[in-house]
């Protein structure tokens, strides 16, 4: 089977028609992940790193599928240092109020997608190859490292989760006990009635 990028042509070829014609009707390309994704059984972030990865290939069949489809990946926009320090700043001071890094993002973007995926990326790359850095921000601001990292979960949370599953486990249990409660009054009934046939005269 031949494949274009790591999909099959076939698919390929349905998601570049399916990007090109949702972008003419004035659709973000997030909304157009998230839908093809689950459209075809696939996460939107996977939908979304093949596309750019299909923009960005020399390999020709990726090209000749392109063609004519005005679908083009924009250039990458570098942070600057200064930029790179305020967003933190402006990370971390959201995460200090309880938010999650995503919520934290969305929030200091101001809902813009463009912008939100961009500081995401930038943030989370921040957190694997450069966790010093974050920390230090951190603690520039007053914060603990904890407040940096992506926030676990709570002790209450874990404790309910326990009693949810625990409430599950009884509720099963007694289900349990009522069906054979209910199966053996059925094999009474049945042998009743077996005996109350056995009494009656035969049929002339």
């Amino acid at each position: 089977m031949e494949k274009i990028n790591g999909y099959a042509r076939a698919e390929a070829e349905a998601l570049v028609g399916y990007i090109a014609a949702g972008r003419k009707e004035g659709k973000t390309l997030t909304e157009l992940f998230a839908r093809y994704g689950k459209e075809h059984g696939r996460a939107g972030g996977s939908v979304r790193n093949y596309y750019y990865r299909l923009l960005r290939t020399e390999d020709s069949a990726a090209k000749r599928l392109l063609e004519g489809t005005q679908l083009r990946a924009e250039r990458v926009r570098p942070f600057s240092p200064a930029e790179k320090e305020e967003m933190l700043r402006l990370i971390l001071i959201e995460r200090g109020k309880g938010n999650s890094v995503r919520r934290a993002i969305a929030n200091v973007c101001g809902g813009d997608e463009k912008k939100m995926l961009r500081y995401q990326n930038k943030y989370r790359n921040m957190l694997k190859k450069q966790p010093e850095e974050v920390r230090a921000a951190a603690q520039k601001l007053g914060m603990g490292a904890a407040a940096a990292a992506p926030r676990p979960r709570r002790l209450l949370e874990k404790r309910l989760e326990g009693e949810i599953n625990a409430l599950y486990d009884r509720l099963a249990y007694s289900l349990r006990q009522e069906n054979e409660r209910l199966h053996g009054q059925i094999r009474q009934l049945r042998q009743e009635n077996e005996r109350l046939r056995a009494l009656l005269p035969p049929r002339t």
